[in-house]
Order: structure tokens, then C-alpha cells, then sequence
């Protein structure tokens, strides 16, 4: 299929101010069929308290506009917000994706917080897991996976007609890239990574997964491959392999961790779905200590 002839699905953005994330309705003017992607299941920490609200406005643009959803896709296992898939596939019967690299990331976090042997470590929670060049519809779209890996084992991005949805991989200009200090993290694949969308046609529609615009200007959920090899801060003037990699390190080391890291992987790498309940009702997350942070 030629550039010219690509179609352009519609995309709907919704932000998450709390955990700067953006889940977005992909979706096909015509037939309506849809995907949504990244969605957020709602965590106040303070008294471990979960809500859909983030994922209930989500389906009522899907129910409003009668939407389909065919698929509820994960770019990644996030360490910043709890995902909402297993609600959602719940609620409308879709199945959940991800990246075959989600093994990985089970079998270390696993380990990380002694989940028994009733958590099998195969990717199994997930209804499909994608490997880079895979194809699928949603509806007359069609998508395929490129495997964007550096940031964590698992991440992909989905493209689908005209509209490329990156994952963590890039931010807007003013943010950067990626970390790659996390478990399976790697400067030198989160580079190779960048590449690969970098070398997506111009007119691509990039869609952000995260943006943190600190009060300073509005939440930007959209870039292109064009401002991103002209003004992005880590890649700008093209930034070669050895700097990109010498930088990424350096600032990963001042970074702190993520606020939700702890019960979001809990959540993330069951599929979007919380732990059983013990035999009193109650569900629990599991907090290691001192496994996590600066000099670990």
C-alpha cells in the first residue's frame, strides 16, 4: 500500500492527568469498528483505593458513537499507571494484546514479588501476544506490530492506517525518550527502537503514550516524525548511537522510581486484572522492600 493510500482512522485521546497518560479509541469512520488503547484503571495510593472512572468515560464515547471495539491493546506492561484492560475486556467482550516480550517481564517481576505457583509466568492472561511484523484487523483497518523494544522487553508499537501509537518509546520534544533503567530496560535497543519510527513515512500521525507538561503548556497526545528529528531534546541534530546511550544512562541514574511501580506491575502483568482475593475477600498487593530505587 502506497503512502498516499493510507487510510486515516479516527483517533480519540483521553488524558489522565494523575498518571500523565493518554489511552486513545482508534476507530474506523465507516463501520465502526474499534480499538482502544493504554486504558487506565484509576488508583488513589494513599488508601489503596481502585475506580473506573477514566475507563467508564472511555466507554461512553464507545457507547455513544455505537462503536465496536475488537481489541483492547497494551503497547507495553506500565510502571506508571494500573491498566484497566481486564475491565474493559470484561465489559465488552474484547480480547487484550500485548508483546510476546510480556514472558520476560512475568518471569523477573515474578520472582521480584514471590507470586506463588498459581501465577504462571507464559503470557497466558493475554489473549494474543505479538511479535514484530504481525498483522491484524480492526474491522477494514488494518494494523501491524513493529517490536520497540529498550524501555521495557514487551513494547511494541501499533500501526494502523495513517497513525502510529509508540508506546513510552519517544515523548513529546520538550520530554525526550524513554527510560531504560527498569528490569529488561536497554539503551542500546530503546535506539535502535527510535529508529524504526523514525523511519515510518513523514506524514505518519504519531500518538504519545505519556506526557508530562508540568503546568507549562496543554497536554500534547500527538507528534510528528518530522518535530521529532528536528526538535526533540535527546534526539535532535541526529544524536549518534554511543551519545544517545552515554546520555540515557546518565540521566536514567537521577530519575526516581515511578510512584506506581510497585502494585501497577502487579496489576500489568496479569492483563490489566488485580490479584485474587485472600480467604477473607480482601485483595492484596505485595510490597518488597528495599528491592527498588537509587543503588538497587
Amino acid at each position: 500500500m502506497s503512502q498516499t493510500s493510507l487510510p486515516t482512522p479516527r483517533v480519540e485521546a483521553f488524558f489522565d492527568k494523575d498518571t500523565g497518560t493518554f489511552t486513545y479509541v482508534v476507530y474506523d469512520r465507516v463501520d465502526g469498528s474499534a480499538a482502544i488503547i493504554d486504558p487506565v484503571l484509576d488508583y488513589e495510593a494513599a488508601g489503596a483505593c481502585i475506580a473506573t472512572t477514566s475507563a467508564d468515560a472511555v466507554l461512553t464515547f464507545v457507547r455513544e458513537r455505537r462503536l465496536k471495539v475488537e481489541w483492547i491493546l497494551e503497547t507495553h506492561a506500565h510502571a506508571d499507571h494500573l491498566s484497566a484492560a481486564g475491565y474493559l475486556a470484561d465489559t465488552l467482550h474484547a480480547p487484550v494484546a500485548i508483546g510476546r516480550g510480556i514472558i520476560e517481564v512475568q518471569q523477573r517481576f515474578k520472582a521480584l514479588f514471590g507470586l506463588g505457583d498459581d501465577f504462571i509466568a507464559d503470557g497466558r492472561q493475554f489473549d494474543r501476544l505479538f511479535v514484530d511484523g504481525d498483522s491484524f484487523n480492526i474491522g477494514a483497518l488494518q494494523a501491524r506490530v513493529i517490536a520497540t523494544p529498550g524501555h521495557t522487553d514487551d513494547s511494541l508499537t501499533y500501526v494502523i492506517g495513517d497513525a502510529a501509537f509508540i508506546g513510552d518509546t519517544v515523548f513529546a520534544v520538550d520530554t525526550g525518550t524513554a527510560r531504560t533503567d527498569f528490569p529488561g530496560g536497554d539503551a542500546h535497543c530503546l535506539y535502535a527502537s527510535i529508529q524504526k519510527i523514525l523511519a515510518l513515512p513523514e506524514s505518519t500521525r504519531i500518538f504519545l503514550c505519556h506526557d508530562y507538561p508540568g503546568g507549562k503548556r496543554e497536554a500534547q497526545p500527538q507528534t510528528s516524525i518530522g518535530e521529532q528529528k528536528l526538535d526533540n531534546v535527546h534526539l535532535k541534530g541526529g544524536t549518534d548511537e554511543a551519545a544517545f546511550v552515554q546520555m540515557r544512562l546518565q540521566r536514567d541514574a537521577t530519575l526516581p522510581v515511578p510512584r506506581l511501580i510497585l502494585p501497577a506491575l502487579q496489576v500489568n502483568i496479569r492483563g490489566g486484572r488485580l490479584p485474587e482475593p485472600d480467604a477473607n475477600g480482601i485483595r492484596y498487593f505485595r510490597l518488597p522492600l528495599d528491592q527498588m530505587g537509587q543503588g538497587q
